[in-house]
């Protein structure tokens, strides 16, 4: 993302949520947070404005981009750190930076209320998770229908010649969303067979994002009629009335977590450790169920229309989380070898 991008995102969500005083509300200086996120643009300003409400003298600064984006800034940013901490990151791109000691250990107040298959397991926490996205495929049901295609349902589906050009996928080693899809193949059919089965695939790509979230967006507009994205994007497309069939392949879907770190630095702010302790708070979760099926605790509330009964059990496949993540720079640079030059470009 163009740097005035960015700051144009954070001028844009301090006006939303408070008008960026640098006064608090009992007349005091406010504390300065910079948090670093992946989380989608158009579901931070409700996420903020609920901690707003809650903490008025802690002023938000959000420095937003893709999850790879976000992960090698972090890395090159260790010896002089920005970022207090980071929000709702993709779990694979945190943890060589874990391995590379860019965490704070800290407990965030409410973490015997999470899962234990959403949080690290030393203690205190290096990380922990507030939910679990999936893979998906967001088709466009007119378009098909005006090629006479039917609606792909699996994996396999996807390598039929006549979808040629009709496919959209993130590049994986910019989105989260593109790695999650690469590792689950891997981890699904075995190196070799996954390689040949992306050598197939490739053939019928139009084109690989720099965003999860675009595929499904390109195909609520027809551009790609099939979209390789996540649940949260493909179900918004839909609802937005766009003619989309939210498709969970049948092979299983892989699946990425999206987590919370404190980052280490000299000097810790107390303002940082409160926004990680809201963050997992009942509150908070129950404002990120609105958008993920699955969160890092059980709220009690019933699963979204449209997703698989037991999602979590028959749907999302067995994940190695550390395997992928350290595998995670060789899988990236074979898959850029070989398919980069389908990227679209992307912006300096």
């Amino acid at each position: 993302m163009k740097k005035a991008a960015i700051l144009m995102i954070s001028f844009l969500i301090c006006l939303t949520v408070a008008g960026c005083s640098s006064k608090s509300s009992s007349g005091g200086k406010k504390e300065e947070i910079t948090v670093y996120t992946a989380i989608e643009d158009n579901q931070l300003p409700a996420y903020l404005e609920a901690f707003k409400k809650e903490y008025p003298d802690i002023e938000v600064k959000i420095v937003r981009d893709s999850t790879g984006i976000i992960a090698a800034k972090l890395l090159a940013e260790k010896d002089s750190p920005v970022a207090d901490l980071v929000w709702g990151t993709g779990i694979t791109s945190l943890l060589p930076l874990d391995e590379a000691g860019l965490f704070e250990p800290y407990n965030p107040k409410g973490i015997d209320n999470i899962l234990p298959d959403l949080k690290d397991k030393t203690n205190p926490v290096h990380w922990v998770g507030i939910d679990a996205y999936m893979a998906t495929f967001a088709v466009n049901k007119v378009e098909l229908e005006k090629k006479g295609l039917p609606i792909p349902q699996s994996y396999e589906d996807l390598l039929d010649p006549k979808y040629k050009g009709l496919i959209s996928m993130p590049n994986p080693a910019s989105s989260g969303t593109g790695f999650l899809t690469v590792s689950a193949l891997i981890q699904l059919m075995g190196e070799d067979k996954a390689w040949d089965y992306m050598n197939k695939l490739h053939d019928n790509i139009g084109i690989y994002t720099h965003s999860g979230s675009k595929p499904a967006k390109l195909a609520g507009q027809g551009e790609f009629p099939i979209g390789i994205s996540f649940d949260y994007p493909s179900f918004k497309e839909q609802e937005s009335g766009a003619p989309i069939e939210v498709v969970f392949p049948k092979e299983g879907s892989g699946w990425e977590m999206e987590a919370n770190a404190l980052i280490k630095k000299p000097k810790i702010k107390g303002a940082a450790k409160t926004f990680l302790d809201w963050a997992i708070s009942k509150n908070s979760l129950n404002l990120v169920n609105k958008n993920f099926a699955v969160v890092s605790a059980d709220l009690g509330n019933p699963l979204p229309e449209g997703y698989p009964k037991n999602v979590a059990d028959q749907q999302l496949i067995e994940n190695d989380f550390q395997w992928a993540a350290k595998n995670r720079d060789q899988i990236l640079q074979e898959w850029t070898k070989r398919y980069d030059s389908k990227s679209e470009p992307k912006e300096e």
